[in-house]
Parts: structure tokens; sequence; C-alpha cells
């Protein structure tokens, strides 16, 4: 019996994504901890007591995007050489602090936009953000998702980011393309509402335009929210960004 094209891509997707959760679930705590142990001795060089750096996400997965909190009488200079240094430990994405504020850029070095780009796909390889059956609602087991999305991001703030969402072929065209639209739109806002600046975000719907390669265009896998940096525009540390000492 011959397996269907599409069947044998879905199989060979599904063993990818497995061998990179496997992959992650190994990899993933020991570079959380070597950058972490990093971060705690640049933190203590810096003299900044009470400062910590977090690596990992709200629900405790390994993250590169650190949390820095704690230090609150350390004096606004210091704190912002703590963010520059543990953003420039190997492997560190974007730092920001507790209280919100964020140090986006290492330095003003241009950035690749894989350097974001790739973080996003990479974090959306094994997982994907999810709506309501034929809805743009983002479902609220995505939250955390879009955190981390979020996060892999403000490296690249002062880019053009664009958010394009896509459906499979089932239904109406025009409908399709609306849905896409109000869902590419619903994650923009949920990363405006998580500190990425609307003015560098591009959302649109394609519908059912561009089926995934190798899928039959009515797979539900098509259904999918994708990233692109469009431009590069670094953004470079300014009095804005250095948190404040409160």
């Amino acid at each position: 019996m011959t397996i269907r094209p599409f069947l044998s891509v879905a199989v060979g997707a599904f063993i990818v994504a497995s061998l990179a959760l496997a992959g992650a679930a190994v990899t993933g705590p020991q570079m959380a901890q070597r950058m972490a142990s990093a971060a705690k001795s640049a933190i203590a060089k810096d003299g900044a007591r009470g400062v910590q750096a977090r690596f990992a996400t709200s629900g405790g997965w390994p993250s590169r995007h650190p949390l820095l909190s704690g230090g609150e009488k350390v004096n606004l200079a210091t704190r912002g050489k703590v963010a520059r240094d543990v953003a420039a430990i190997p492997g560190v994405g974007g730092v920001r602090w507790a209280d919100g504020s964020i140090m986006a850029q290492r330095s003003t070095a241009p950035v690749r936009p894989m350097h974001c780009q790739g973080d996003v796909e990479a974090l959306l390889q094994a997982r994907t953000i999810r709506f309501d059956e034929s809805s743009s609602a983002i479902d609220a087991g995505s939250s955390e998702l879009l955190d981390e999305v979020a996060a892999a991001l403000r490296p690249c703030l002062g880019s053009i980011i664009a958010i394009t969402g896509h459906t499979d072929s089932s239904g109406s065209k025009a409908l399709n393309l609306q849905l896409s639209d109000e869902r590419a739109a619903a994650v923009e806002d949920a990363l405006v509402a998580r500190g990425i600046p609307r003015d560098g975000l591009r959302a649109r719907g394609l519908g059912s335009q561009q089926p995934m390669t190798g899928l039959d265009p009515t797979d539900p896998a098509n259904r999918r929210i994708e990233f692109s940096v469009i431009a590069i525009v670094p953004l470079a540390p300014t009095p804005i960004d250095t948190p404040s000492a409160k």
C-alpha cells in the first residue's frame, strides 16, 4: 500500500518535532544553567548586590532571554552595565528587567534578520499559536508561547516585523482571507500588549494562498502564523531603555 505524499510529509514533520522536543529537553536546562552561571559572575563583577538573572519562562521552561530582578538599591549606571554585560554572554538573547524596562541591544552593531527570525521559527517548530475554532480569539494555552515570541523579537526592536496569517483551503476563500487577516491582527495586538511597539509590526492575512510545501491545501497544518523580519534598524541603548533604579 502506497502512503500518500502529504501523509509521508506529516509523519516526517511529527518525527522531526518529536526529536526537536527531545533535544530541547536535554540541552535546554544545560544551556540555561551555563548562561545563568555566567550571568551570576557578571553581576558579581559589576557589584550589583541583590540582582538575579532568571533564564526561564513564567512556566519554568529554559529560556535564553533572561529576566533581571532585585537590586532596587543599585544605581542607574550599574543597572545599565549589568544588563549590557549579561546581554554580552554568548547565547543570550534579549534582556529585560522585571519592572518592564528593556535592554534590547547589546551593541549598536547591525543585527542580521535571522538573529530574531530564527529564534521565533525555532519556538514555532514544535508549538503553534492556537485559536478558537473558526475564530480570531487566541487560545489561552498560547499565552506562554506568545510571551516567548515577544522575548525573542525584543533584540530586533526597531526592525519591521511582518506577521502573516494562513489558513487551509477548506471553506470560502473570502472567509479564509478575512479570518487569516483577523488572526494576524490578534497576534499583533498580543505582542503590543507584551511591549512590542505597534509601529514596527505589519499584520496581514493571505488565507489559503500559500499552503506549506508538501502538504495538501486542505491539511489543517496550513493554519499558521508566520513571522519575518523584513527590515533592520538597530535600536541603540538610550536613557529610556536603561532600567530605572526603582
